[in-house]
């Protein structure tokens, strides 16, 4: 399994709608790749560890594929499209990340 992670880091006075994110971009990002991403989780920053301190990240996504293969089919058709739809929300760059998962639990 992997975890495709999208990272939106935290500059001061930068725009993000977490709401919008949460209830609207990713359900459309999980429709558009169907059964290909078999789940993801919505993160929120609150510090960076103290108290009052920024988050690294202002909001995270993972999406969780069988495969490589499975989310690049799945994902590659509609690219432009999810893109497209990132000044509705932010006007950060994210930066992404796919990783092997090698443990998880519940």
């Amino acid at each position: 399994m992997i975890k495709v992670s999208v990272m939106y880091p935290y500059k001061p006075d930068a725009r993000f709608d977490t709401d919008y994110y949460a209830n609207r971009h990713m359900p459309m990002l999980k429709e558009l790749m169907g059964p290909a991403c078999l789940y993801y989780s919505v993160d929120h920053g609150v510090s960076a560890g103290r108290p009052g301190t920024p988050a690294a990240y202002v909001a995270m996504c993972h999406i969780h594929c069988d495969s490589v293969e499975a989310f690049n089919a799945s994902f590659g058709p509609h690219a432009k499209k999810i893109m497209a739809d990132l000044p509705n929300y932010t006007d950060l760059q994210p930066i992404m990340q796919v990783s092997e998962v090698l443990v998880e639990r519940g």
